[in-house]
């Protein structure tokens, strides 16, 4: 019998009408698509609707990088990871004339694009793709480049680190770091972590540790790396690397080492 005979087609277990919305339009209706699996809250006016419960649409620690920027009313914007889109709206509201907001998570790059139409983003393009072969082939250079939430996700950090010191003089980045006597003490992270290195940098030694995802990887709301693994920074090989590739000045904001997936901070970064 031929795969695409009428009998094939009726014995298979997926109804393509299911795909189908019944009910009359709605903003609901556009984040049910992805029931289950977002992790944003939306904002005003549209805080009522059922998506995720972080506050990401509003999140105080890019609140507090604007701030440091002295905003960026009329600048072009790079973000890496959007997620949902929460910072881009930010970065939109503030003032950004552009935002280029990159996306590997195809899922995720569809949300962004569902937040985009609810919340009626007229300067934030979402590229849907991996922002290392792009950073490596482009030579357009932003007045900021946002990178809250990928770092920790990289195979390479180092690489990214390089990649976003040649297109940017300012960087606010949010990340997840390794300090071996926090990620020890607690056995749900330790056993993420399998192996490390030491490899020379400019005058100093950074160190790697290798951090594997497990079981993360069959749900469908992950939102980490394109890999199997990603590599985690000591702070202090974070901060060398940064040094290293340029910048030179450093703010920091809401450093939490009791983070329950890692010890974290966010960071404004600066060149001279």
């Amino acid at each position: 019998m031929s795969e695409n005979s009428p009998s094939s087609r009726a014995s298979s277990p997926i109804n393509i009408l299911d795909s189908y919305c019944k009910s009359a339009p709605s903003e609901q209706n556009a984040v049910d698509i992805f029931q289950g699996e977002w992790a944003s809250a939306f904002p005003p006016p549209y805080q009522d609707l059922k998506a995720g419960g972080i506050p990401l649409f509003q999140d105080g620690r890019t609140a507090w990088a604007l701030n440091i920027l002295g905003g960026v009313r009329g600048q072009n914007v790079l973000e890496l990871g959007p997620l949902e889109g929460g910072h881009s709206f930010m970065l939109e509201r503030a003032g950004a004339a552009t935002v280029t907001a990159i996306e590997s998570n195809t899922r995720a790059y569809l949300k962004c694009l569902v937040a985009k139409e609810i919340l009626n983003l007229a300067r934030v393009r979402f590229l849907c793709g991996d922002f290392t072969p792009y950073l490596q082939n482009s030579r357009q250079h932003f007045d900021l480049v946002v990178a809250s939430g990928v770092l920790y996700h990289m195979k390479d950090p180092l690489q990214l680190l390089k990649l976003i010191a040649d297109h940017t003089d300012r960087l606010f980045m949010w990340t997840h770091y390794y300090d071996p006597e926090i990620i020890n003490s607690k056995s749900y992270l330790k056993s993420k972590f399998v192996s490390q290195q030491s490899i020379p940098l400019g005058d100093q030694t950074v160190q790697l540790h290798r951090h594997e995802y497990q079981t993360m990887l069959a749900e469908k709301s992950f939102c980490g790396g394109t890999e199997s693994y990603s590599t985690w920074l000591t702070r202090d090989s974070l901060l060398h690397a940064l040094r290293t590739y340029g910048f030179t000045t450093f703010e920091f904001h809401g450093e939490t080492p009791d983070h329950p997936h890692g010890p974290a901070l966010s960071l404004v970064a600066t060149k001279a």
